[in-house]
């Protein structure tokens, strides 16, 4: 399905060495990859929903909840580096 000559000039594109036993490598498993995305596509797909995973899945994290700090004074001590009420911060555009 895909040549060692174009595994050789996919590899000079990306700026990869490879050795001959490597492309002959590659070329085995690219093909492979390709003869399995061939399959898929005789699949009939003409009722099926897009998705953008297999499976579902929900977010396990907690919703962020807005609190106000009690002790301003504890919280700026923690800072590595504060100037009067502020955290003092590594300055990281040019004026």
């Amino acid at each position: 399905m895909i040549e060692q000559e174009q595994v050789k000039k996919v590899a000079l594109l990306a700026r990869l060495e490879i050795t001959p036993a490597e492309e002959k490598q590659l070329t085995k498993n690219l093909s492979s990859i390709l003869e399995y995305f061939d399959q898929l596509s005789e699949l009939d797909t003409e009722n099926v929903e897009p998705t953008t995973r297999a499976i579902e899945i929900s977010n396990i994290t907690r919703p962020d909840e807005l609190k106000p700090w009690t002790d301003r004074e504890i919280l700026l001590k923690q800072a590595p580096e504060q100037e009067g009420d502020f955290f003092r911060v590594p300055q990281i555009l040019s004026e």
